[in-house]
């Protein structure tokens, strides 16, 4: 599959469907369509859901992060074959899925919402090991995937050790 970048701009507006259901989660309700950071508005779409999910019990967040990790395992796969490019910067359903992790049992509040969120995009952008080296090895849905997964991991972590000083 060519690299995420050998996309013409007009080839991939043709390819894009946002009436399918799969390329709709896949592009983050829309927001990896941004002309600029599209992982940054993927990251932010998560917030909403994050935020609803808050008046529920904890369990029902632990199976809303569940599903959107494993379907997102075969939802990036589809959107990948679709444009013919694996990990496509539009595909944010990844982005979603951890920012969702990076939440787990976190105490919402809006410092803990705006430094989870510049951890996540921290973690995802620098990509320390092993993120760089599971971005670059593992392919295919599960790699677009796990990549944000361990960006999300990590800034759960980061998040939770900065709790006692917020």
């Amino acid at each position: 599959m060519p690299d995420k970048h050998s996309l013409s701009r007009e080839a991939f507006k043709e390819k894009v469907k946002l009436s399918n259901l799969t390329h709709f989660l896949g592009f983050g309700f829309g927001t990896g369509l941004a002309p600029f950071a599209p992982g940054t508005f993927g990251s932010l779409a998560a917030l909403p859901i994050i935020l609803l999910l808050q008046f529920h019990p904890w369990w029902s967040y632990l199976i809303v992060t569940t599903l959107a990790v494993s379907y997102g395992v075969i939802i990036c796969q589809r959107v990948a074959d679709d444009l013919g490019v694996h990990d496509h910067p539009a595909i944010v359903w990844d982005e979603i899925a951890g920012m969702l992790i990076t939440f787990i049992a976190i105490p919402l509040t809006p410092l803990t919402l705006l430094l989870g969120f510049v951890l996540f995009r921290f973690f995802d952008i620098v990509k320390p090991f092993p993120i760089r080296f599971i971005d670059k090895k593992v392919e295919g849905g599960l790699g677009i995937m796990l990549d944000d997964v361990i960006a999300g991991i990590f800034a759960a972590v980061a998040l939770r050790f900065l709790l006692p000083l917020i």
